[in-house]
């Protein structure tokens, strides 16, 4: 089983790195299906998100021994290659061995790692839709990837809605697949 989310986590990163690498110069100020955020924005995030895997991990550090590393606007001015080595440093921290068995320290308490690597794939699955759509790529995601982020979302779609992290759910058509599905639950419409 660890096998298989590691593979899903690197399948994940990879998937996002691929529209990261897509963005033109001209996009990274355009708007995302996150209606907050800036497609520079949404990468800031999932490059953030990559980079406190490596303390939190493989460190084993609390986010307030972290401190304020990661705020703001973490990719300066070459956001691929900030993006590339985060995520690089990400799946190697995952990789380690004993790393899934271990816990982290979030925000909201302690976690063990396994659960945290899933939050990371869904995570960077949801926001491979909303910048594959900001960006004009091909918005399909591989199935496995829709497979794993389904089975982790369903069972907490309304709490994630609640927590402000996602839009509410909303209904799909009768006949929608499974990539529809996964992006109702969490309030987009396909």
């Amino acid at each position: 089983m660890a096998g298989t989310l590691l593979a899903r986590h690197a399948e994940a990163v990879e998937f996002f790195g691929r529209r990261v690498h897509a963005v033109r110069d001209d996009q990274w100020d355009d708007p995302t299906p996150c209606t907050e955020w800036s497609v520079r924005d949404l990468v800031n995030h999932l490059t953030g998100e990559q980079l406190w895997v490596v303390p939190l991990v493989r460190d084993g550090l609390r986010i307030e021994d972290v401190g304020d590393r990661f705020d703001g606007d973490v990719l300066g001015d070459d956001p691929v290659a900030v993006w590339d080595r985060a995520a690089a440093g990400a799946v190697e921290a995952f990789r380690e061995d004993g790393a899934l068995g271990r816990t982290v320290h979030l925000s909201y308490g302690d976690t063990p790692a396994e659960d945290y690597c899933r939050q990371m794939v869904d995570d960077a699955v949801i926001h491979a839709w909303d910048l594959s759509r900001a960006i004009g790529a091909d918005e399909r995601l591989p199935a496995a990837l829709v497979d794993i982020a389904t089975r982790d979302i369903a069972p907490q779609a309304a709490g994630l809605s609640r927590s402000g992290l996602f839009a509410p759910p909303v209904a799909p058509p009768a006949d929608a697949d499974p990539q529809t599905k996964l992006l109702a639950l969490v309030g987009r419409a396909a």
